[in-house]
């Protein structure tokens, strides 16, 4: 893939162990409040916050009621009812940020592509999503974070692949995006002019997946420490 110029990378669960930090803080928020951490309650968890982060996304539901629907949900399954789910959500964060951590292969991959720019294309807030490079020691090596809560659009719309690119001043067959969900990012990245890499950490791959990847030019990895071998000159 010679001539990319820029990588560009999904920050949660591609760069920053999000997966992980939302483990750890749940079991410790239920602690904390004084609940049993059930065989389904990680699942349950992470379960809302696809359903209603992606309503944000859409921009059905605002930032904030997200989180607040999130809680109200979860708690149900508790038998409880929230006044001031966002007050809950906020004791949850707590945990949740003591957990921030950035993945293993991350800073080797980054080292090992000396001369190569790099930015980050993330669907969230940027005020929420700084702080977390700040936290794992990222935000000094990449010079942009482009956030779909401020751009306006969200993965996998073309068009904040796009305006990434505009960003950088690259043409889109000069970049390349790196991220963990195969639509959201490898596809929505190939659709828009970029090489697509799909991070696939779990070996979840089905037969159509590497099909339509083969087709449409996308790589898909096990580890970020495959990608500076895709970009050697």
């Amino acid at each position: 893939m010679a001539g990319v110029r820029v990588v560009l990378f999904d920050l949660d669960d591609t760069l920053f162990a999000h997966a992980e930090a939302v483990a750890s803080g749940v079991a410790a928020h239920l602690a904390a409040e004084g609940l049993a951490v059930r065989d389904d309650s990680l699942a349950t968890w992470m379960r809302l916050e696809e359903l209603h982060y992606h309503r944000y996304l859409s921009g059905e539901l605002g930032f904030d009621q997200q989180r607040a629907h999130r809680m109200i949900d979860f708690a149900a399954t508790y038998g409880l009812t929230l006044d001031e789910p966002l007050e809950w959500f906020a004791r949850y964060l707590a945990h949740y940020r003591a957990a921030w951590a950035i993945h293993d292969d991350v800073v080797t991959c980054l080292d090992a592509m000396p001369g190569m720019r790099f930015g980050i294309i993330t669907n969230g807030e940027l005020a929420f999503q700084v702080p977390k490079l700040e936290a794992i020691g990222l935000l000094p090596r990449v010079e942009h974070v482009i956030a779909s809560g401020q751009f306006g659009v969200a993965k996998p719309d073309p068009r904040i692949f796009q305006h990434a690119c505009e960003v950088f001043g690259v043409a889109a067959r000069d970049a390349a995006y790196v991220g963990d969900r195969f639509e959201t990012d490898a596809v929505g990245a190939a659709r828009a002019g970029l090489t697509g890499v799909w991070l696939d950490r779990r070996g979840a791959a089905s037969a159509d997946e590497r099909r339509e990847a083969a087709a449409s030019g996308i790589s898909i990895v096990a580890s970020l420490s495959e990608i500076p071998q895709l970009f050697a000159p």
